[in-house]
């Protein structure tokens, strides 16, 4: 359904006062197949929503493919653009500013209907309550303004919005995380429901790694603008094999009190993308980094089957590969 070869978005700035090019993405590839859902994860500023908002056109691309069940649209027409909302569409993180405040729910969700349809009038209203109770809101909520409506309620309009031309793909930056737990649970239910009645295809984008592994089949795992590991959910969370993959697990809350985490919490930020480490990305805060290794050299991606793999010289190292062999591949 989605196929990203290496692709590149950086964003002119200014650093000191002289031009610079800030990579937020840096030569990704990633697959989606029909009715899978991938989840996109790392901490704030590793690149996630830019490559949702990339697909979608939201951003432009510096380099790099995107190709949509086949058919390429990294470059589109005014037609082809038009054509790409029918396809994909996008659930930003919150439904608050996401809403316009002065239009009613109904002229909302009837906007994307009355751009790409001829539905007009009662069958309009029709169309639009039907898609309300699609996402468990009565009809009753049509003529109401997004103040009137709970947290909840208005992520639920913003769902039924983006169904309203029934797209193959969706992008979900973290649609959840503006919302209280009991809310969230509720949503992602939901979510997860229609994706199986709809057969849809989900780019889901979060920190929360629990969220993730329910939602999810497969998982990448992105760290300053690359994606360091990635494959089926249930391996990479079991068998992890990249350190920073293993850092997010250990900071996930443990769920009972007195037990002691394994290794100690990451420490450190991430560095700027504006002056990336050489090497490895993740050397500056890795406890198990290569000296005169990790520090100089781009890791290669070992793959370890059933289509993990993950960028590290300890991947090498774990298949079996000796130190000598490693120092080779450098």
């Amino acid at each position: 359904m989605l196929d990203v070869k290496n692709l590149t978005v950086g964003f002119p700035v200014r650093n000191r006062g002289e031009k610079a090019m800030l990579m937020a993405v840096n030569d990704v590839s990633l697959t989606l197949n029909k009715g899978d859902a991938l989840g996109l994860v790392g901490e704030s500023g590793s690149g996630k929503s830019t490559i949702g908002r990339t697909i979608l056109h939201l951003n432009p691309s510096t380099s790099g493919h995107i190709a949509l069940d086949g058919e390429e649209i990294t470059r589109l027409s005014a037609a082809g653009e038009r054509a790409l909302r029918k396809r994909a569409q996008m659930i930003f993180q919150d439904p608050h500013s996401a809403l316009n405040p002065r239009m009613t729910i109904l002229r909302s969700v009837a906007e994307p209907l009355v751009l790409h349809t001829r539905l007009r009038g009662s069958a309009l209203r029709e169309k639009v309550g039907e898609l309300l109770e699609t996402v468990g809101l009565q009809k009753q909520f049509l003529y109401r303004y997004p103040h009137e409506l709970s947290g909840g309620q208005k992520q639920r309009v913003c769902i039924a919005r983006a169904m309203a031309l029934n797209p193959e793909l969706l992008v979900l930056d973290e649609p959840t995380s503006a919302l209280d737990v009991s809310v969230q649970a509720q949503i992602l239910e939901f979510l997860k429901s229609i994706q199986q009645q709809k057969s849809l295809t989900y780019l889901f984008i979060s920190h929360n790694l629990a969220v993730v592994r329910y939602m999810c089949n497969r998982v990448a795992v992105m760290y300053l603008g690359k994606i360091v590991e990635q494959g089926p959910t249930e391996e990479v969370f079991k068998a992890p094999r990249h350190p920073y993959t293993k850092a997010l697990l250990e900071a996930v809350p443990l769920p009972e009190a007195g037990q002691s985490r394994r290794t100690a919490p990451l420490g450190g930020d991430i560095p700027s993308p504006l002056n990336p480490p050489t090497g490895c990305a993740f050397h500056t805060r890795c406890d198990k980094a290569i000296a005169g290794k990790c520090d100089r050299v781009p890791p290669p991606e070992v793959d370890f089957g059933h289509g993990h793999v993950a960028s590290c010289f300890l991947g090498v190292e774990g298949q079996g590969t000796t130190g000598e062999k490693i120092r080779e591949l450098a």
